[in-house]
């Protein structure tokens, strides 16, 4: 960078001029002769000046060869020259701030970061892959990787939005390059890149529709499918000249209507905390208008009630048997850990048939037991723990 002309010295007859120490006083110019001089006090210009002779006083006395020629006020490559220095001065300014700018920003600094990265060529590729199969070595996937760290950030790109932030989506599409180097074939005779990219859209799709609301909107394969494509389908459509009805998006998309309609309304809905509160400033929250779950107070009581007199009357028809019927209530239908007929049979002798009509009749005297009230049995099944 040129530095700035420094401003020109007064020639010294302009100042022997000034203080009227000329040699001849006769040879003073006329009043209308000369430039009045400005009213705030600056003095005029050499070449405003003039001798006796009506020549400039630069001819009359050339200046001294120590002093620069030259009037007090910078001339016009002079501005020029202080002008180009302030515009290079704002140029630098600006680009040492976007460097500061490139620098916190962490988009950007990671973009930095992976320029040193060189790419494969499908040669080293090939080579590279074809090691990585054979010795799963660490360092030969990590080349792998960061030689498509690039592919990554592209197909990210695709993916932003104003409510997602570029870098989560990045991380998500790294871990579908990984997992594309844990699974490429290089027998394939393609590129790894071609393969790559399905995995690493994968994952950035799975990432966006698992973050997309609080409450999944995604969780089977037709549902997945609709979120993909149920507004692209709906857009098409309409570029036809169709309405797009639940039912013609559902013919278009392979899916059930019911499925269309689901979507739909939780697309078009908002999440709501259960602790909203119904009005400002009041206690009451939508939770409290949900129902309950569990079964009433009432009803759990009298349900109790029930089974509590269900086990004293299977109690008191224990008594009532012996020989082999008590062993078979005690060791199977009533048992924590009933046996199995096969075992009853061993027990008693019999085959296991003969034990499962054994078990038969004392089902049979239970209902005779208890009379009006077997409709306390009838939902019941025996074993009674099994």
């Amino acid at each position: 960078m040129k530095k700035p002309l420094s401003a020109p010295e007064v020639p010294a007859q302009v100042h022997h001029l000034e203080e009227g120490s000329s040699a001849d006083a006769g040879q003073v110019p006329a009043v209308d002769e000369w430039e009045h001089p400005s009213s705030d006090g600056s003095e005029d210009t050499p070449q405003q000046r003039t001798n006796g002779d009506d020549k400039p006083a630069e001819e009359s006395a050339p200046p001294s060869e120590t002093e620069p020629a030259g009037s007090g006020e910078p001339t016009a490559p002079e501005e020029e020259a202080a002008e180009l220095e302030r515009t290079l001065a704002l140029q630098t300014a600006a680009t040492a701030s976007n460097e500061r700018t490139r620098v916190s920003d962490p988009v950007e600094r990671y973009l930095s970061d992976i320029r040193r990265y060189t790419i494969l060529d499908r040669e080293q590729e090939r080579e590279l892959t074809r090691r990585f199969v054979e010795t799963r070595d660490i360092r030969v996937a990590v080349r792998l990787i960061t030689s498509n760290l690039r592919l990554v950030v592209k197909i990210a790109l695709e993916y932003q939005s104003p409510w997602t932030d570029l870098l989560d989506i990045i991380q998500e599409g790294n871990l579908g390059l990984l997992q594309a180097v844990r699974k490429f074939d290089p027998e394939r005779n393609i590129r790894l890149s071609s393969y790559a990219q399905w995995w690493i859209r994968a994952y950035i799709l799975k990432f966006l529709m698992d973050n997309h609301r609080l409450v999944k909107v995604g969780t089977t394969q037709a549902q997945r499918k609709l979120f993909y494509n149920l507004q692209r389908e709906r857009e098409r459509l309409e570029r036809q000249g169709f309405r797009p009805t639940p039912r013609l998006l559902a013919k278009a998309l392979s899916v059930r209507v019911k499925d269309i309609m689901e979507m739909e309304t939780r697309l078009a809905t908002k999440e709501v905390s259960l602790e909203t509160p119904l009005l400002e400033r009041d206690r009451d929250r939508l939770i409290d208008l949900l129902p309950s779950e569990q079964p009433a107070v009432d009803e759990m009581l009298s349900k109790q009630q029930i089974t509590n007199y269900l086990l004293e009357r299977l109690e008191e028809f224990a008594t009532t048997l012996t020989g082999r019927e008590l062993e078979i209530w005690v060791r199977r239908l009533m048992a924590e850990k009933p046996v199995t007929l096969q075992a009853l049979g061993n027990l008693f002798g019999v085959s296991r048939e003969r034990a499962r009509q054994l078990e038969s009749r004392v089902l049979k005297k239970l209902k005779r037991f208890l009379g009006d009230e077997r409709h306390l049995i009838e939902n019941i099944t025996f074993p009674l723990f099994s």
